[in-house]
């Protein structure tokens, strides 16, 4: 295995070089020499069976690896029995989706802390994140990663301990490692080769090898305020960061192979051929 690099959704020049349907994107991403791709579904999962079989068998055709980003609205620790029960569903029809499209990852938002303690949201998380793992064993989806992300506003649900805490879980489930959230959430202190390899060190030896070495990347810089994230921006700023050159340099030093996933606001599909770039260099 080998690292894999793509945008998260359609960039803005993918519209503006005249193409309509995301079915068209696994070429293009291929023409760029891109090797990834997150399906958007954070406003509900609204793929057909059709239009997920044709994408999932054009990316295979042009060796695109595909997720999916389940729906934002995802909550994990809500006091709601309802919204978790509704979580559950969003998750498992976020699963089929991508299992049809050939893909095995779907990242998922932990969501709010339910004006409960981090400890006690966290463990109930982990609850809901053990009946959603039963329910896609029970569908026949048991391939399909579940992938918790951190999060990038203080008052949420999802620091690194937290994600990583989700994942002891059930082996199957990968981190989804957002660097821009983490960056935010600690106030510009995930910036450095030094702080990126403490990030990844705590990934290993939390949850071993494999996962350590083939965990799930969000990367973009993002701007913010003392309660974390703000908005997403794009490689053009130099105020916020992060700066991707240190952790592509990491990941080839490491020979690490996560999939990396730009989430730039517009220049996605460009930033991340900006740091397939980076650690090809890196990797001579």
């Amino acid at each position: 295995m080998t690292a894999r690099f793509g945008p998260a959704g359609n960039s803005e020049s993918f519209a503006a070089a005249g193409f309509k349907s995301t079915l068209q994107a696994p070429a293009w991403l291929a023409q760029m020499g891109l090797t990834a791709y997150e399906y958007q579904c954070g406003r509900g999962v609204r793929v057909s069976v059709d239009s997920a079989l044709q994408l999932g068998a054009l990316a295979k055709e042009h060796d695109i690896a595909l997720s999916l980003h389940a729906p934002y609205f995802i909550s994990l620790a809500s006091v709601d029995p309802q919204k978790r029960d509704n979580s559950i569903t969003y998750i498992l029809d976020s699963a089929r989706a991508v299992s049809l499209m050939g893909g095995d990852r779907i990242v998922v938002h932990p969501g709010g802390l339910g004006g409960r303690s981090r400890e006690e949201a966290t463990a109930l998380a982990k609850e809901t994140l053990v009946r959603a793992q039963a329910a896609l064993d029970e569908n026949g989806l048991s391939g399909v990663h579940i992938c918790p992300e951190t999060m990038g506003k203080i008052n949420q649900l999802g620091n690194l301990d937290e994600v990583l805490d989700m994942c002891t879980v059930d082996e199957r489930f990968y981190p989804c490692i957002d660097f821009g959230h983490l960056n935010s959430r600690t106030q510009g202190e995930v910036n450095s080769t030094a702080a990126f390899e403490q990030v990844i060190d705590t990934i290993k030896n939390r949850l071993g090898e494999e996962r350590g070495r083939c965990f799930h990347v969000h990367f973009s810089k993002i701007a913010y305020t003392a309660g974390g994230e703000k908005c997403h921006l794009t490689f053009d700023d130099d105020v916020f960061g992060p700066d991707p050159a240190p952790l592509m340099e990491v990941i080839a030093a490491r020979n690490l192979a996560p999939v990396v996933i730009c989430e730039s606001a517009g220049t996605q599909a460009e930033d991340a051929l900006a740091m397939m770039q980076l650690w090809k260099q890196a990797s001579r």
